[in-house]
């Protein structure tokens, strides 16, 4: 093997293995904006000066 063929494979090693990687995750949107709206009513009914979260609804519970 010719030492340029060598550097070229070396180079082109090098040039996959440090390539990135993306990994995406995606949510569903409708329980996300559940979600969304559960954490915001509870902030507010912490600022109006209720002494607990409030509960879920009780579709939401589970057995």
């Amino acid at each position: 093997m010719s030492p340029s063929l060598r550097k070229l494979l070396l180079g082109a090693l090098v040039l996959t293995s440090s390539a990135c990687v993306t990994i995406n995750i995606y949510f569903p949107a409708a329980a996300a904006e559940k979600a969304a709206d559960r954490i915001i009513d509870e902030v507010w009914q912490l600022r109006e000066g209720a002494a607990e979260p409030a509960q879920p609804p009780a579709e939401e519970k589970k057995p």
